[in-house]
């Protein structure tokens, strides 16, 4: 039997992403008995991650876990990945906004219209997924999953629109 994944869920998130990480499950296993001093099995972790027979992941855990992911894979972006999808469960919406470029744009007048090209491109493939996603009047997980990461991709770049817009306001 097949199991599905999604990336709204996220305890679905993180395991995906703990099996994406190079090392995956056993890696990781290693490394959560290590740093915790308390021994955890490959397969219990997945059991856990899973939701298994009962089993349990802690915010603790999931922590460590993107710790581990952020170590293995050079600041992996996907690391916390699932507090998002954890956030937004609860209605809650956090965005991982990147710090400015190094030495920046010259001009943030220049940069906040560079955004403002890049989100209005994204406003049209979000335009298209929702058009097809709508076209029989309900959602299902497939179709949330690819608008999902497009919205928050709006997110970010709105936000950094908005950082952009202040330190031009300010003269940087």
């Amino acid at each position: 039997m097949t199991c599905r994944y999604t990336n709204t869920d996220w305890l679905d998130v993180l395991y995906n992403s703990v099996r994406d990480t190079k090392g995956g499950l056993v890696d990781a296993a290693r490394f959560l008995t290590e740093r915790r001093g308390k021994s955890i099995h490959p397969e219990t972790l997945r059991a856990r991650l899973r939701r298994e027979k009962g089993e349990a992941i802690s915010v603790e855990m999931a922590l460590l876990l993107s710790e581990w992911m952020e170590e293995k894979a050079g600041g992996a972006e996907y690391a916390r990945d699932w507090l998002q999808a954890l956030c937004a469960s609860e209605g809650l919406h956090v965005d991982a906004v990147p710090p400015a470029p190094a030495g920046g744009w010259k001009c943030e007048a220049a940069a906040l219209q560079s955004k403002f090209l890049d989100i209005s491109m994204l406003i049209g493939q979000i335009a298209g997924v929702t058009s097809e996603a709508v076209a029989d009047g309900a959602i299902n997980q497939a179709e949330a999953d690819k608008l999902v990461p497009l919205l928050r991709d709006a997110r970010v770049i709105l936000h950094r629109m908005e950082r952009n817009a202040l330190r031009a306001a300010k003269g940087e």
